[in-house]
């Protein structure tokens, strides 16, 4: 039983300190980020001073965890349908005790042979969104939520078919997770974020422990593309310390990854271009303003704010799908039935998850639960590519894939990225199917395997829910997808 003093604390601290409580999306505060007038020289290294060994590495704060496992288990989850055949768990792990940084996770096991399955953690960008509400409730969670905002139905193309899957809000200030003071809220960036959610792995997997020995994924979207990286590093750097948790680490996937700054601007006008969204003159003269070694020129921003004027109001982040409106948000917007993405799906979410009754069975602590958080984000490296490249040589499985008709983080521009990285094929551009049609395309290079998603946007699983499916099953089990 929590103490008073400590539960109102925590609760102020939920209301209050969570930074810029407003309704924000993943795209929204991702295209802040990308179009903040940032020069490239204010760039912060993230953790590549670690992987030269440059630095000692913090210390992890570990906890008891003793009986907490049988406390997270959910008994049930408000609204959802009948004939559930798997366990769900959810709770706090505390990753720092000075200012009691704490994360909240959802957990869903397989409905068969969990034992037997990989463990898989799912990273949402912005930064500052939420894995619970965007990976869990609206893409490869096993339910999403009906338009009624209040009852759930099965999303028969989830990811714990294949693997145990960890959806983890962070950093702290992220829907759920919160710290109990102000200062915790400083200093929020890759860094610490990396730090934070290794020491929420290894507490977990003491809570856990049966998962010690599962081959463990770590996958993600967005700005996962910095998440991800630096948390793989992280971890392999920690498996070799003497006295360190060993952490399973088997590979790692991303989608429409944020991983250069420059690039992903100078592919975002491409695409935008290449599919008839704005005028050929104004794409010369971005040709003639912008390099792609700097897309921060204020020639260059002028020629991009004229393609924004010509591009009109599109959801970048799937170029072809329609915006909510309140035509659209009505009752029958989505059913059982409907696997098409829905516009007005956020929405939704945004009204289940602060139903007092769906916190209580989450075992969250009472709080307004938001999509994601604003806030101050101290460092964010302009480029992962070396990163990414030095992963590439560490033997760790390595998938970037992209839904083809997201325009922000463009499949152009990692096509781009990849092209800079100068890894040779091992495997040629090919095809590959779902259901006896062309779901995308492949190519696998030494160290690292691109795929694109066709028909889907930013959110791949929530697009594309059986060709994800399909695509993480085959990543998994260390193949290329279906030929």
């Amino acid at each position: 039983m929590m103490d008073a003093p400590l539960f109102t604390r925590i609760l102020f601290s939920c209301f209050l300190l969570l930074p810029g409580c407003t309704q924000d999306k993943q795209a929204d505060l991702l295209h802040s980020l990308i179009r903040s007038n940032r020069s490239s020289s204010a760039c912060f290294d993230g953790f590549l001073h670690l992987l030269n060994g440059s630095e000692a590495l913090p210390p992890i704060y570990v906890a008891p965890q003793n009986g907490l496992k049988e406390l997270d288990k959910i008994d049930a989850l408000p609204g959802q349908p009948k004939g559930v055949n798997f366990d769900q768990y959810s709770g706090y792990v505390m990753v720092e005790q000075r200012h009691g940084r704490t994360l909240f996770y959802y957990f869903v096991e397989s409905p068969r042979d969990p034992e037997k399955k990989p463990l898989l953690l799912w990273l949402n960008g912005g930064p500052g969104c939420s894995s619970l509400g965007n990976g869990a409730m609206q893409e490869l969670g096993p339910f999403r939520v009906k338009s009624d905002g209040k009852t759930l139905y099965r999303n028969k193309h989830a990811w714990n078919n294949v693997a145990n899957v960890i959806f983890l809000e962070s950093p702290a200030g992220v829907g759920f997770s919160y710290t109990k003071t102000n200062s915790g809220y400083e200093n929020r960036g890759d860094k610490r974020t990396a730090e934070d959610t290794y020491t929420f792995l290894v507490n977990w997997l003491e809570r856990f422990p049966e998962y010690k020995t599962h081959d463990f994924f770590i996958t993600g979207e967005s700005y996962a593309g910095h998440y991800v990286p630096q948390l793989a590093s992280l971890i392999l750097l920690n498996n070799k310390k003497p006295n360190k948790s060993i952490i399973n680490l088997k590979g790692i996937a991303i989608g429409n990854a944020y991983i250069d700054t420059n690039i992903t601007l100078m592919g975002m006008y491409e695409f935008l271009w290449m599919h008839a969204m704005y005028s050929d003159r104004t794409y010369r003269l971005i040709r003639r303003k912008c390099k792609i070694s700097d897309m921060y020129s204020s020639e260059c921003e002028n020629a991009t704010n004229q393609a924004d004027m010509e591009i009109g109001s599109i959801d970048r982040f799937n170029v072809y799908v329609p915006l909510c409106t309140k035509k659209l948000h009505q009752p029958t917007c989505v059913t059982s039935l409907n696997v098409e993405p829905d516009p007005c799906a956020g929405n939704y979410i945004y009204a289940y998850l602060n139903l007092p009754e769906v916190q209580k069975s989450l075992h969250a602590i009472p709080c307004q639960w938001t999509q994601c958080s604003r806030g101050g984000w101290r460092d964010s490296p302009c480029t992962m590519l070396p990163m990414i490249k030095q992963l590439a040589t560490s033997g760790t499985r390595m998938w970037l894939y992209s839904g083809d008709v997201d325009s922000v983080v463009s499949v152009t521009s990692t096509k781009y990225a990849l092209r800079m990285l100068g890894l040779p094929v091992k495997s040629a551009w090919r095809p590959w199917q779902a259901n006896g049609e062309v779901a995308g395309y492949v190519v696998a290079y030494k160290g690292l395997t691109f795929v694109t998603v066709r028909g889907a946007g930013h959110e791949v699983p929530s697009d594309q829910p059986e060709r994800s499916l399909i695509m993480i099953s085959a990543f998994l089990k260390g193949k290329l997808p279906p030929a």
